[in-house]
């Protein structure tokens, strides 16, 4: 099952190097594509060229927190709809409660451990397949119902018309 996120692209915005090059490498062992960059500048930047799949986020970083970029984001009708996960070491419910608000999915307390955050970020990413998915669906039944309507519809009229043609003779 985990065959169907393999090569996901994965931002990943954190201040710190350490974090990138290790949620880099979780990442890439789990069959995934990271995308590190140092701050939230950087991830709105990198998100605007080429949108994830998912984003992770620490919450301080230099000039914007994760969540003014998690904000950001739901703001930007193109990326609204990204998934996005905290990866903090702020552990206070109000923090991960703020997370929420801003509109994360997720939120996984630093120290880490590698088996949950691939667990996590594959379940947001197969989440996010299976949403597009009925949004595509979604559209298909809603364009043959238009279809049948119209051809109900024009099948009501040549009725009509025959019946006022015979109704005429």
């Amino acid at each position: 099952m985990s065959e169907d996120v393999q090569g996901s692209s994965i931002l990943i915005g954190d201040d710190a190097p350490e974090n990138l090059r290790l949620l880099g490498a979780v990442l890439k062992r789990g069959g995934l594509v990271p995308r590190p960059v140092t701050n939230g500048r950087l991830a709105i930047e990198a998100a605007v060229a080429d949108p994830p799949d998912l984003v992770l986020l620490d919450n301080r970083m230099p000039d914007m927190s994760g969540g003014d970029v998690c904000r950001w984001f739901k703001r930007d009708e193109r990326l609204r709809s990204i998934p996005i996960i905290f990866i903090s070491g702020l552990q206070a419910s109000d923090d991960k409660v703020e997370a929420f608000r801003v509109g994360a999915v997720d939120y996984i307390s630093k120290p880490f451990q590698d088996q949950e955050v691939l667990a996590r970020v594959k379940t947001h990413l197969r989440l996010r397949r299976l949403q597009v998915e009925l949004v595509s669906h979604n559209l298909k039944l809603a364009q043959r119902f238009a279809e049948q309507v119209e051809s109900v519809t024009a099948s009501q009229l040549a009725t009509i018309f025959a019946l006022a043609k015979l109704a005429e003779a």
